[in-house]
């Protein structure tokens, strides 16, 4: 736990050189909060080789094993979906081929790890809600941390507010119903 500890504050310290104020003080809080909370199960460290979709990554750790994991607290579009290929794109530029953390707890039902994942201190499944390129899957918002609950929330009606993204369509159909009609 000392360890992990102290590998966390030092990405904090990296992201309050690199962040504003706000989101230096964001990145502190939930350090501190993983520091100390046993709850959560597990931090992944690795580089992200491949890219399924907007918000599915694999991650290959230092043991040379691959990890699928899904981005918790989005849905992005499907591939054969509007703004698809455009979501899968922008996640490449957020986390492909660079280190990344993942923060964890659960897999889910086909196995992969459900997770937030950090590269270069940025939240990439918040940027990609930022970005207008993923919805805030409300589905499963609980099993958020409040904070990133309501940064999830407030960032997909500020993508919408200005019709970042996918929100320029006026009828964005989201993933999940795009998917029940696809079957």
């Amino acid at each position: 736990m000392v360890k992990h500890g102290k590998e966390l504050l030092l990405v904090a310290q990296r992201c309050a050189l690199q962040a504003g104020r706000a989101y230096a003080v964001y990145v502190f809080l939930l350090v501190f909060f993983l520091a100390t909370n046993p709850a959560i199960a597990a931090t992944l460290a690795g580089r992200v080789v491949a890219l399924n979709d907007g918000d599915t990554v694999t991650v290959l750790d230092e043991r040379n094993v691959q990890h699928k994991i899904r981005l918790a607290g989005i849905d992005a579009p499907e591939k054969r979906q509007d703004y698809g290929n455009k979501s899968r794109q922008y996640l490449a530029a957020l986390v492909f081929e660079k280190h990344v953390l993942v923060e964890w707890d659960k897999h889910d039902r086909y196995g992969r790890i459900l997770g937030k994942v950090v590269a270069n201190g940025r939240d990439a499944n918040l940027a990609m809600v930022l970005a207008g390129l993923a919805w805030h899957y409300k589905r499963y918002e609980k099993e958020q941390s409040v904070i990133d609950r309501k940064l999830y929330a407030e960032a997909e009606l500020q993508a919408r507010a200005v019709r970042r993204g996918l929100w320029q369509a006026p009828n964005a159909v989201p993933p999940w119903d795009f998917r029940r009609g696809s079957r």
